[in-house]
């Protein structure tokens, strides 16, 4: 049964909980590989979280001439390999999402493997397993389905142009009810 990482961004509190878990991933060398953004800091307290979106056709793997990013029959995307990543960077801009990183010292793109030591045996990622506000959620197609006729989701692209999309389809599905329908949080 295929899972997908769902996020509901207006859930978001901003306890970095996804961070502090995300470090403790198997392989993830106490690095964080997903982040958590202050929308408007000196306005609101609105907060969303960010990983990689794990795009069906990800820029980052085709931009990537060593051919050092995986995808796995899951649909992860996996960070650059070790023994092929050359270290020319073109998966960090490439990226329309701006997600992988860098590292100077290893010479190593990193980014979000959607705990891929874990999703592969059906369990959650480590920043859904401890999210207390089920911001990030790891569903089955019917549950996904389900939340699709709640809220209406869309396809997410990175681009307003909705005929010339930058990227696709991803993996990992968005919902943005509260702020799509002009709603404010209480908090």
């Amino acid at each position: 049964m295929k899972q997908h990482l769902y996020i509901e961004m207006d859930n978001c509190i901003g306890c970095r909980s996804c961070l502090a878990a995300c470090t403790q991933c198997g392989g993830h060398d106490e690095r964080n590989r997903n982040y958590v953004y202050d929308v408007n800091p000196l306005v609101t307290r609105q907060t969303i979280p960010l990983m990689c979106l794990h795009c069906v056709n990800p820029a980052c793997a085709r931009s990537c001439p060593a051919q050092a990013i995986q995808i796995t029959e899951e649909g992860a995307v996996l960070s650059a390999l070790v023994e092929k990543c050359i270290g020319c960077q073109n998966c960090t801009i490439a990226c329309p999402y701006g997600i992988p990183k860098f590292d100077e010292e290893q010479n190593l793109m990193y980014k979000c493997d959607l705990c891929y030591d874990r999703t592969k045996e059906d369990i959650p990622p480590m920043c859904a397993s401890v999210c207390p506000t089920n911001t990030l959620q790891w569903v089955t197609e019917e549950e996904l389905a389900a939340k699709k006729a709640q809220h209406k989701l869309g396809k997410w692209t990175a681009s307003h142009q909705p005929f010339d999309p930058l990227e696709g389809e991803t993996n990992v599905k968005i919902s943005l009810p509260g702020i799509l329908q002009g709603k404010q949080k209480l908090f």
